[in-house]
């Protein structure tokens, strides 16, 4: 039996939930406290899921926390990490780790020093759906993957967030918020990037928020909200990559991937579930056969009926690898690598030239039913 490790919550915002109401579900960790710089958020969320209120100053210095999770906005995951650093424990993040490879850097250094773990959302690539794909690539069903096209698009943010405005400050765009989700999945699918190339540009220089409670504010946009990128992996292939906010409608899928034997298609990289499609020379596209992946049932109801969420995998795989002294999927070296992807993709766009990559990673662990199985309770 793994050894439980205590988590604590810094940021008790909408994304807390996921975390407070999904972690029970896996082995090694309980929630034992949260904090915000907002006290009243802290006790609400306390209250609402039967765990300790604290300062932040409190959690941080708390013995019985092990691992911290940094929940805050992006423009404040540096501070936070490395504050949770210096404290003596391990974290874990939401996405994107930091802004800059340099702040990711820094972390790197401070925690190999106080020998602790980083870790870092996004888990979705561990959904069973994914897991499939990985699979099927991993056994040959494609061939070699040569080439592909992603696609995450949408009008933006400001329609539905209750407050949207730090998505579109430096920091945020879809490539930073969205991005992670998709090159996580090539990561796991494909391996590391070497390079990458990029045009980007924004609609309108500001938007009007239609979602509650800040119907009809006006808001600066000083990010591209729209990137069409080129990605070159170390494999060979090449990808392309379309992210925006920008964009009303269109009929572009998620993810194709296409190999020397053939092609698959791969569901939203956002979610664990979806249909998993794959043809052969035949041009015949077919679902793979459904298996039975603890990640892939659906376990919650949302506005487009049932599906598969285990947010916080992750955050339980690395608390189990701590313990048995293994690679953790939603690794450092992973995550740093991302966080070099998608500034690089940006800074592409501002240079007009292809950027070369200065970090590297492996494929995660592939997770099949059994290792699945073993993270949760």
């Amino acid at each position: 039996m793994a050894k439980e490790l205590g988590v604590g919550i810094i940021g008790c915002g909408n994304i807390s939930t996921t975390y407070f109401s999904l972690s029970p579900l896996f082995r090694g960790l309980k929630v034992l406290a949260c904090a915000d710089l907002n006290r009243s958020a802290a006790e609400l969320r306390a209250e609402e899921y039967g765990v300790k209120a604290q300062s932040i100053e409190e959690l941080l210095q708390n013995d019985e926390i092990d691992v911290v999770v940094n929940l805050t906005i992006p423009a404040a995951h540096f501070s936070v990490s490395k504050a949770i650093l210096e404290a003596g424990k391990h974290v874990y993040s939401e996405k994107p780790l930091v802004l800059t490879l340099e702040e990711g850097e820094e972390l790197r250094r401070l925690a190999t020093e106080k020998n602790l773990a980083v870790g870092c959302a996004p888990d979705t690539f561990m959904g069973g759906s994914h897991q499939l794909a990985r699979k099927y690539i991993d056994e040959g069903g494609v061939g070699r993957i040569t080439s592909g096209t992603c696609h995450v698009m949408s009008p933006g943010m400001e329609m539905w967030h209750p407050n949207p405005g730090f998505f579109f400050l430096a920091g945020g765009g879809p490539i930073l918020d969205l991005g992670p989700y998709y090159i996580a999945n090539l990561i796991n699918l494909i391996g590391p990037v070497k390079r990458v190339g990029a045009l980007t540009s924004m609609a309108n220089p500001t938007r009007t928020v239609t979602s509650q409670p800040l119907n009809g504010q006006t808001i600066p946009v000083e990010t591209p909200t729209n990137i069409h990128a080129l990605l070159e992996f170390v494999n060979g292939a090449t990808i392309t990559l379309s992210a925006s906010w920008d964009v009303w409608s269109h009929r572009h899928a998620n993810m194709e991937l296409y190999g020397t034997e053939g092609s698959i298609y791969v569901p939203d990289p956002n979610f664990f579930g979806g249909v998993v499609e794959a043809s052969g020379r035949n041009k015949d596209i077919k679902p793979l056969e459904n298996w039975d992946h603890p990640f892939g049932i659906a376990n919650q109801e949302s506005p487009q009926g049932p599906r598969a969420n285990y947010r916080t995998a992750g955050l339980a795989d690395m608390a189990i690898a701590l313990t048995e002294g293994r690679d953790a999927r939603c690794s450092l070296a992973r995550s740093l690598h991302g966080i070099d992807v998608m500034t690089s993709i940006l800074k592409s766009g501002e240079e007009g030239r292809f950027i070369e990559l200065t970090t590297t990673c492996t494929q995660p662990a592939a997770l099949g039913i059994e290792e699945a199985q073993a993270l949760l309770r």
